[in-house]
């Protein structure tokens, strides 16, 4: 991939990574892990115990990590932040004197971590030192982005002082007096212009959401529009990725990326600025912004600006994504983070001219918060053409990787992420085996868990059979479809995967493969049990395994359903 290592990027690279390491010096360990060169990573160690323990929790050793600052209540809570496992921390602050200087600061991110956002702010009470001051000035600048409703951020647009309106000096194409004129200047927007706004895009990162976003541009580029996609301010350098280029160009489809000199330390208007610069340049006729909600507030302030509408994409809801990470998601629920997000991102859904959302199932989550039906519309995810050819031949893939030509292959291509249910594929790969059918699992995609899932592969023996390519690109996903038997799809019962479609089972359909997902209520929309694919009780190894082995030894049965799908 082309990149470009401008000044700029240099200098946003530099001020993200001070941004984290004074925040949270011990996460800013985690993150460098994650965006390090391999060869480079092993010297973490040298940071010392904070070092090693990232060093180990990288590399999947979550117990040894945690246990090598046992020692240390201190270490061992301001770590088990760092890394997002909430009840290690609790568990060591139980063992942290009262008197410790550290403990308000640990205790006030532990409840922000938890969703307990009074109750992080009253931890800081009194609480003396610089980097109490500084956490209580960010976490009551998050409080209060969470509260304020969404058309509150057209304030903040008006009072830009460089946000002129759209004047006839800006158009380039059209004519006067054609297309529609915005509240804040006198020239007419470009007609057919859609500017997306989105939180990432290809070709930085590939996954379900960043390919929806290109295959509804090129749709709309058929379709005679002219869409622009921008991502999140600082994009892609906020994920390591120290790339100046502020337009990237994909298949005639131009990315554009507002990339500030450097990212504050706290909520800004930074992102909104940009974005109202690239609004008033490229004149667009429409807004369309795909979850979550900072991507909907954004185009709601430039909407109160220029007079654009509105389109409000729904393709999850992040605040069940958040649930979905912890076993005490029930209790979690109730919790004022996630109550918060809800709201704004139902403030969002009301606010927006359009609602347009990926199901059935999220339809009715949407209607239930008070959108009015008529102004929900449902585009599902769908795929290229490309899709619908031949599968290519895999015998070089398959050398490649180790399979030997008459090795069965299950697996996905996913994100490693916890409600993903990988974990369930390799219990039931070990099912299978100790059964004595051959099966390999295939896991092409990265993420979070990757680390933890090759570990869990090598205690259950795996180590050979459970194949991890990590992320692949678009363009050759299919020729990982084209080494499965059958695409597996175990992901967990959690609110967010009853709730919003995945896109890569209808690839997998589209590509003629046997798909077998969990029976949760938004894949049953996908897949007709026994009809287009087969369905199995979530997170049962048992049951996935019993499935596996009839379609595994039933090569017709699978033929069909491929066929049907």
């Amino acid at each position: 991939m082309t990149t470009t290592i401008s000044p700029r990027a240099l200098t946003l690279a530099a001020s993200i990574g001070w941004r984290h390491a004074s925040a949270d010096p011990v996460r800013a360990l985690l993150l460098a892990w994650r965006v390090l060169p391999a060869p480079l990573r092993g010297w973490l160690r040298l940071a010392g115990p904070y070092g090693r323990a990232a060093v180990l929790w990288g590399a999947g050793e979550r117990d040894a990590a945690l246990a090598s600052l046992a020692g240390s209540p201190r270490r061992l809570a301001a770590f088990a932040l760092a890394a997002d496992q909430p009840a290690a921390a609790a568990a060591a602050l139980d063992r942290l004197p009262d008197t410790d200087p550290a403990r308000p600061v640990l205790t006030a991110r532990l409840a922000w971590r938890e969703g307990r956002l009074t109750d992080a702010l009253r931890a800081l009470d009194h609480a003396p030192g610089r980097n109490a001051r500084r956490l209580r000035a960010t976490l009551t600048a998050e409080q209060t982005l969470l509260t304020s409703p969404p058309r509150s951020q057209s304030m903040i647009v008006s009072s830009f002082g460089p946000i002129a309106p759209i004047s006839a000096h800006d158009h380039e194409t059209g004519s006067p007096g054609a297309g529609r004129t915005g509240r804040a200047g006198s020239a007419p927007h470009v007609p057919g212009r859609v500017l997306h706004l989105v939180t990432d895009a290809l070709p930085t990162t590939s996954a379900g959401y960043t390919i929806r976003t290109h295959e509804i541009a090129l749709a709309q580029r058929e379709a005679g529009l002219d869409p622009h996609v921008a991502t999140r301010a600082g994009y892609p350098v906020t994920q390591g990725r120290i790339d100046g280029r502020r337009l990237v160009e994909l298949d005639g489809v131009p990315y554009h990326r507002l990339l500030p000199w450097r990212m504050p330390a706290g909520p800004s208007t930074r992102g909104l600025e940009l974005a109202a610069g690239l609004t008033r340049r490229l004149r667009p006729a429409v807004l369309h912004a795909a979850s979550n909600y900072a991507n909907a507030r954004l185009a709601l302030a430039l909407r109160e600006r220029y007079g654009l509408p509105v389109v409000y994409e729904v393709r999850g809801f992040w605040e069940d994504t958040w649930l979905s990470r912890y076993p005490d998601a029930a209790e979690r629920a109730t919790s004022e983070l996630y109550q918060r997000n809800r709201d704004l991102e139902t403030q969002c859904m009301l606010a927006a001219d359009l609602v347009v959302t990926l199901g059935e199932a999220m339809r009715d989550e949407i209607v239930a918060r008070g959108v009015p039906a008529e102004k929900i519309e449902i585009v599902p995810n769908a795929v290229s053409a490309e899709f619908l050819k031949p599968l290519p031949d895999a015998t070089a893939l398959r050398e490649e990787l180790g399979i030997k030509p008459d090795e069965p292959v299950v697996g996905e291509v996913t994100s490693l992420v916890p409600h993903e249910g990988i974990g369930t594929l390799l219990e039931a790969t070990a099912i299978l085996r100790a059964r004595g059918v051959p099966a390999r699992a295939l896991i092409v995609g990265d993420g979070p868990e990757r680390a933890a899932l090759q570990r869990q592969a090598a205690r259950a023996g795996l180590a050979e059979v459970a194949v991890f390519p990590g992320r692949v690109p678009a363009a050759k996903v299919r020729q990982f479809h084209a080494l499965l038997d059958v695409f597996v799809v175990s992901r967990t019962p959690d609110r967010v995967c009853q709730l919003v479609t995945p896109l890569k089972p209808v690839e997998a359909m589209a590509s003629g493969l046997c798909v077998v997902t969990s029976e949760v209520k938004a894949l049953t929309e996908i897949v007709k049990h026994e009809v287009t694919g087969m369905q199995t009780v979530p997170q049962d190894p048992v049951s996935l395994a019993d499935c596996l082995e009839r379609l595994l030894y039933s090569p017709d049965i699978r033929r069909k359903l491929g066929d049907n799908a």
